[in-house]
């Protein structure tokens, strides 16, 4: 693996621009086994996040697609919420490699930096990335071999696209993401999509008609929900301790349906 070198100055700025000061508490807190994997296919290795629920029985994988802004804190708290739900979270991180000096997400200097380095991305070594993270999924000795994936914002869009590439998921999980926009794409979907959508996000929301057209004339399952008043991000913006009443009722009623969904893998 490349050795990163950073002057103090980035350091300082890189903790600044992705400080989070209750997602962190929450996650030194969390009484879970956490730790960083590589998962490697052919040359390229991709560092995930992975959180293991504490019960006995072995149980379902649900892979945890980032933000634009690649694996953040936030990332990987959501990965420890789902555990604590009671499923092993993997959250990998799709900006491996991209950074400077071949670093991952906290290489980079700023978030916008990060979401500079997501537009480098190309769809086939996302999907790649992402059929290697779930080959490994389905591997991990305390799970059932379940694997289903959720997406927030622009991997929520990813999440749908991959379902399109990849017929074993147990499930497909699209936060506030765009959905396929060909019947060619769609038909190779084969897992039900559930989608949570927020109020206040025309941009997204202009998207989902095209999806329930498509979805319906393929036969597929596609169940969205939009949750009035919440702007695009609301499992974000909902945790923030000045969070908007909007957000916040979103963001609560999201994560209980959202849970109510995991329960039938």
């Amino acid at each position: 693996m490349s050795k990163i070198v950073l002057y103090p100055a980035a350091l300082v700025a890189a903790a600044c621009a992705f400080a989070q000061p209750h997602v962190r508490e929450r996650l030194e807190k969390s009484p879970r086994h956490h730790e960083w994997v590589r998962v490697q296919h052919g040359d390229r290795v991709v560092h995930a996040y992975l959180v293991y629920p504490e019960r006995k029985e072995k149980t379902p994988v649900i892979v945890i697609i980032h933000e634009n802004r690649g694996l953040t804190d936030w990332v990987r708290s959501v990965a420890d919420q789902v555990a604590e739900a009671g499923y092993i979270a993997i959250a990998p991180d799709l900006l491996s490699g991209m950074a400077p000096g071949g670093g991952k997400t906290s290489d980079f200097a700023s978030e916008d930096a990060a979401r500079e380095g997501i537009s480098r991305l190309t769809p086939e070594q996302v999907t790649a990335d992402l059929h290697a993270v779930v080959d490994y999924a389905r591997k991990i000795p305390a799970a059932t071999g379940k694997v289903a994936v959720a997406g927030f914002c622009w991997g929520g869009a990813q999440a749908f696209r991959f379902a399109t590439n990849r017929a074993d998921l147990a499930a497909v999980y699209v936060f506030y993401g765009t959905g396929p926009d060909s019947a060619e794409a769609v038909a190779r979907i084969r897992a039900p999509v559930y989608g949570f959508y927020g109020g206040n996000d025309a941009r997204v929301n202009a998207t989902i008609p095209k999806s329930e057209e498509l979805m319906k004339a393929a036969g597929k399952v596609f169940e969205p929900v939009i949750y009035d008043g919440a702007g695009h991000g609301f499992m974000r913006t909902g945790e923030e301790p000045d969070a908007s009443a909007e957000n916040r009722r979103a963001r609560q009623q999201a994560w209980e349906r959202w849970k109510g969904l995991l329960e039938r893998l």
